[in-house]
């Protein structure tokens, strides 16, 4: 017989071929083969004895016409999911197909096909954690070897474990009890009788218990820190859901419901332990099967839902297959009993775990548990996504443990950024709503509020807060914490956003402010333009969030005056203003912000025409006092942004800095430096009568780049003008914020070499001013406090920055600017005479004159001390030595008549302190004694200028501490050490008062404003003491305190008593008075050293599973640096004066460390 050729068509002879009479079965096609496939239990392999590869496309009654209708074949629906599904069959083949030769075959012959896998993309594996390949642990046998040991991925062991099970399941099942039971750092095991007695597992494992807590044990492997095991929780948790999901595809699961009835009954039973290694690790990995159980009902529920759209698409046709239709019904049956089955076994999860160990007395539990009920909900909505569930998640809002409610408010974020889930939250929302503002506002943990923040945002997104609710959250733009004000930024900025569209549609709608404003060049900000309504609505907005601003003190304001000036710290307005410029894009224009400012609304009040849209924009666009104060912080916070993102702009994200970039960036400094210094003058010329103003604008001239201003060679006279206009607030204002920003900007200016001549022209006007209107003032018949109190505060901060020795001590000129009166009087004997007059007055003008009178005289010892250092150094002789001895009498007498606790007091003993320390700083230049000439004449010069505190005045400075300390230790309701023998008695008149009583009284209001003001003394309190405390360490450094006499050290043992009782700010200043350790030779090094392993280990054994324990693991970490450490010197053989320094640094940051964390402990106690 003659072959054909495959080449050519076959059909050519169809016409004339015999038809047979056998009944012909239509060969299964491709699209026919997969879908079979698909609907097995996941195995790529098709097993004869497999029930579920049933053929539910062929016709049960061999109908041949209905086998080739076109209606019988799968709809579109049903190919989409095949080819959807397509990629997980090509996934269970062991080896592709080889490519074959593209042949052409006959078009009536239809021969079955197998899916192939030429040209399929294989889908990507998860990837599963392997275990470590290290058998060196001869503990490690069995399944446990297996898992973490044996180099297999957790897929491969439970895959064989489910084998060992089929051969003989309670064998495998024994082997796995003990393998939970070493998991849990238990070396009992059950046997095989002990399985198949499942009545009889609580007694079982109460025995195993009992035996296991004789071993004192303090540590199990889920939270040990030792690198040395092999142990892990990721695969001893993934190894589990293996186990579920390899008996889910085999089928085991379902056919053999002991399988998970006996898993449960024994690790739900360990998870009710009271013993803290078996209760942890059970109840992780009952939460491990239940988070796989969860993503087989997923799977399940996915199945059905498909199954069910295929078979009412089958319904649907014209012809319906019945037979296919009643195969689809009853797949849906069986999954559906799948589907009872695993929703039984998750909810006895939920009774019989979750419920008990949600509020473990553990944190770790209850971090794992809220970790895996966000899991359940987002993997399983159908059964998890209701209230009954969700309302955990609520009440562990409130937990006391910081990381539980961290874990919480992330599975909330899980949960709230999908919007269709908006609804089933609705009720969830309203109940825990309040909780979640009370977390964004008053938690303990940064963290966890600006989470909570950015959850309130999204939940502001969808509708789901109060309009009260979203006025708070916006009111944490002044908060304290940096983090918290980076979070609400966004949160801020959409409320500016929403106010802006309202506004603007009152005004007529975009079209009609668009024509009326009409189109401003990009360089012209003088004229209106619509982002001024923005900064408006922005204006309102932090005017009416700020409820503090009529009770903020002015910046650089500080309760006790110690003899320095403070450094004028930023203004709560300021920060919020830095966070602003991060969420409102039309702030970082600051030019335009600028020209807002300036702009002159005068002229709009006189010609208010209403119905011109032009008119009604800039009558809305006017600022009141209190909003131009908050845009000109704001016009800070943006020229500052400005600057810093042109200096980071130089380098790209690797950090290269090329010559473009720099370029750039160096053109955007300099057009920024010469609009602000045309700025400035204009600002000042507008807001410079009003003191919180002036100093918001003066704050400008500190970030202007007076280099670029130099290099560009503009005319001196306009920088001189900007100096004048400095001058001129600098001598119009009294208030402390707005001196100290002049003077700030003085020194800024003086820091340039060629501007220095001009700026020190301009300080030295500023001289002659002051000391001329000092002398008017001291030669008035009638004083004037308040004038003097000024004129001294600003010589105060004019000497800080600039020499005041010839001035002080200079004979007055015939003639100055304000009088032509001569007065032989010096400007230091007039301070001198200030504090002996009015130091004993209890006014507040009197405090504050003497106070600047006593800061005044302090800078000008300085540059007498700093004066003599120069002379010093280069062999200069000193004739005329000074003499503080009048200032140190009249600062001696303030202490001696006033309050122990006073303020002035502890200024005056502060200053007094200051004095000696300074002078006690020309000590290292002291000559030898055989030096003569001019060395000789200044070793005596510095020996009479460093002296002791005069032993009468310690005592009363140590009276002062003492009150200080009471006074602490009460507010702060901390217990001091026993008063001994050598304390002086109490003062009576000195009894302070207990600001508790009536805590209670009044309305919730009243109650915070009372909480915030005893927060506000106990901060006072504590800043008190610690710079009271500071000043006397430094001097007893400097040894002119304490330094000798009959009680010298009795002041440094005081001091020290109550160490670590008043809190680690005050722990940190008294450490600088802790003696240096001797060092010791190497064998004594390394014999303290290995003492110190052995007491570790003697430790670690007596040890009890406390709340404690993480604290304790951290010191024995330490230790164990330091043997390690110990060792490695000894290996490299270093030399002995280099180890034990190296060893010395060692022991002393491990001593510094536990110090620390006792004073955590201590800070979290409280």
């Amino acid at each position: 017989m003659e072959l054909s050729d495959p080449a050519k068509p076959a059909t050519t002879n169809a016409p004339n071929r015999r038809k047979s009479a056998r009944t012909v079965q239509k060969p299964i096609s491709y699209q026919q083969d997969l879908n079979l496939t698909i609907g097995s239990t996941g195995s790529g392999k098709r097993k004869r004895g497999d029930i579920t590869d049933v053929d539910i496309d062929a016709d049960p009654l061999g109908d041949e016409t209905s086998s080739d209708d076109n209606e019988s074949d799968p709809d579109e629906e049903e190919l989409k999911e095949q080819r959807r599904h397509a990629p997980k069959v090509q996934k269970a083949q062991n080896k592709p197909a080889a490519k074959k030769p593209k042949t052409t075959r006959p078009a009536t012959t239809s021969l079955a096909m197998r899916p192939a896998t030429n040209g399929v993309k294989k889908s990507s594996k998860s990837r599963k954690p392997r275990a470590k390949q290290n058998t060196t642990d001869p503990d490690e046998t069995g399944l446990y070897a297996d898992v973490f040991s044996g180099g297999q991925s957790t897929d491969e062991v439970a895959a064989e474990w489910i084998s060992r099970y089929d051969d003989h399941n309670a064998n495998a099942m024994c082997e796995l009890v003990n393998f939970v039971l070493k998991c849990t750092g238990c070396d009992l095991q059950v046997d095989v009788h002990d399985i198949e007695d499942p009545d009889n597992v609580p007694s079982k494992l109460t025995d195993l218990q009992e035996e296991f807590q004789a071993q004192k044990i303090t540590e199990y492997p889920l939270i040990s820190k030792a690198r040395s095991t092999t142990f892990s929780r990721a695969v001893m948790t993934d190894f589990f859901q293996s186990l579920v999901t390899s008996a889910h595809a085999k089928g085991l699961l379902y056919s053999d419901v002991a399988l998970m009835e006996n898993i449960q009954v024994w690790v739900t039973t360990m998870s009710s332990s009271g013993i803290r290694p078996f209760r942890h690790t059970a109840t992780v990995l009952s939460l491990a099967v239940a988070s796989a159980l969860c993503g087989l009902m997923k799977e399940i529920v996915d199945n059905i839902a498909t199954t069910t759209r295929q078979k009412e698409s089958e319904r649907k046709k014209k012809s319906v297959n019945k037979g296919r239709v009643s195969a689809l019904q009853t797949k849906v049956g069986e999954m559906e009993k799948k589907k009872d089955l695993v929703e039984s076994w998750l909810k006895d999860v939920f009774d019989t775990v979750f419920i008990h160990r949600y509020r473990d007395v553990d944190p770790k539990v209850r971090v794992d548990c809220s970790m895996a009920l966000g899991t359940w909900i987002s993997t399983c909505p159908d059964i998890f996504f209701e209230g009954q569930y969700l309302r955990y998640l609520g009440w562990v809002l409130s937990d006391v443990s910081a990381p539980t409610r961290a874990e919480v408010v992330k599975q909330l974020l899980r949960l709230y950024k999908n919007k269709d889930h908006v609804g089933r939250l609705r009720a969830f929302t309203e109940k825990f709503r309040s909780r979640m503002v009370e977390m964004a506002t008053q938690d303990a943990e940064p963290t966890i509020r600006a989470s909570v923040v950015e959850l309130l945002d999204m939940m502001r997104e969808v509708g789901l807060l109060e309009p009260d609710d979203v006025d708070t959250i916006g009111k944490l733009i002044f908060d304290s914490e940096p983090r918290v004000r980076k979070a609400v930024a966004g949160f801020f900025a959409e409320n500016i956003s929403d106010l802006f569209e309202s506004t603007v549609e009152e005004l007529g709608g975009d079209e009609v402010l668009d024509e009326a404003l009409g189109e401003s060049p990009e360089d012209d900000y003088d004229n209106p333009r619509k982002s001024w309504l923005k900064l408006k609505c922005l204006a309102e907005v932090l005017q009416s969030y700020d409820s503090n601003g009529d009770r903020e003190s002015p910046a650089g304001d500080t309760a006790i005056d110690n003899g320095l000036v403070p450094t004028v710290l930023e203004t709560r307005y300021a920060m919020a203003a830095q966070s602003i410029c991060e969420g409102v894009p039309e702030v970082k224009e600051w030019e335009i912000v600028a020209g807002y400012l300036l702009y002159d609304h005068s002229s709009t009040l006189q010609s208010h025409d209403g119905d011109d849209p032009q008119t009604a924009f800039k009558v809305r666009c006017q600022l009141g006092e209190k909003e131009e104060l908050l845009l000109l912080e704001v016009l800070n916070a943006a020229v500052k942004l400005r600057i810093t993102e042109a200096i980071e702009s130089e380098a790209d994200k690797k950090g290269k800095k090329t010559k473009a970039r720099k370029d750039e960036s160096r053109e955007i400094q300099e057009s920024t430096a010469i609009h602000l210094a045309q700025v400035i003058p204009k600002l000042l010329g507008k807001f410079g009568s009003s003191p919180s103003t002036a100093s918001a604008v003066l704050r400008l001239e500190h970030v202007l780049d007076l280099e670029v201003f130099q290099e560009l060679r503009q005319d001196s006279t306009e920088f001189a003008s900007l100096l004048d206009d400095i001058n001129k607030q600098f001598l119009s204002h009294a208030d402390h914020s707005v001196l100290a920003e002049a003077r700030t900007a003085l020194l800024h200016a003086r820091s340039y070499e060629d501007l220095e001549e001009v700026t020190d022209a301009k300080v030295q006007e500023l001289w002659e001013d002051t000391i001329g209107t000092l002398r008017e003032l001291a030669k008035a018949k009638t004083p004037q406090f308040t004038s003097m109190a000024n004129t001294i505060e600003r010589i105060s901060n004019l000497a800080s920055i600039s020499d005041c020795i010839g001035l002080f001590e200079d004979e007055p000129r015939t003639s100055t600017k304000v009088s032509t009166r001569a007065d032989s009087t010096k400007v230091v004997d007039i301070l001198i005479e200030v504090i002996k007059a009015y130091g004993n007055d209890e006014d507040a003008e009197s405090a504050s004159l003497v106070s600047s009178a006593m800061k005044s005289l302090l800078f000008y010892n300085m540059w007498i001390v700093r004066s003599l250092n120069e002379k010093i150094e280069l062999n200069g002789r000193i004739d005329d030595p000074p003499n503080y001895e009048n200032f140190s009498a009249a600062i001696q007498g303030i202490i001696s008549s006033r309050q122990k606790l006073d303020d002035v007091r502890l200024g005056a003993v502060g200053t007094l302190l200051d004095l000696h320390t300074t002078y006690a700083t020309l000590r290292h230049l002291l000559p030898p004694s055989g030096e003569k000439g001019e060395r000789a004449n200044a070793r005596n010069v510095v020996a009479s200028l460093v002296r002791e505190v005069p032993q009468r005045v310690q005592d009363m400075i140590l009276d002062s501490f003492l009150v200080a300390e009471k006074a602490y230790a009460q507010k702060a309701k901390r217990i001091l050490d026993s008063p001994s023998e050598d304390d002086p008695p109490d003062d009576p008149d000195s009894e302070l008062e207990d600001s508790s009583d009536d805590e209670d009284d009044g309305d919730d209001e009243e109650k915070a404003r009372r909480s915030q003001h005893r927060q506000h003394e106990l901060l006072v309190a504590e800043k008190r003491l610690c710079e009271f405390t500071g000043k006397i360490v430094l001097a007893i450094l400097a040894k002119v305190l304490d330094a000798s006499g009959s009680k010298k050290g009795a002041l440094r043992k005081r001091l020290l008593r109550n160490k670590a009782r008043l809190g680690p700010n005050f722990k940190e200043v008294l450490g600088y008075l802790d003696e240096p350790k001797p060092k010791r030779s190497r064998a004594k090094a390394k014999v303290a050293v290995r003492a110190a392993g052995n007491s570790k280990g003697a430790e670690k054994s007596k040890t009890t599973v406390t709340e404690e324990e993480d604290e304790d693991e951290e010191h024995y970490e330490v230790d164990e640096v330091v043997e390690n450490e110990a060792e490695d010197l000894e290996g490299r053989e270093l030399p002995e004066d280099v180890e034990d320094e190296r060893l010395e640094e060692e022991r002393a940051s491990t001593n510094d460390a536990a110090e620390r964390e006792e004073d955590e402990d201590d800070i979290l106690g409280d």
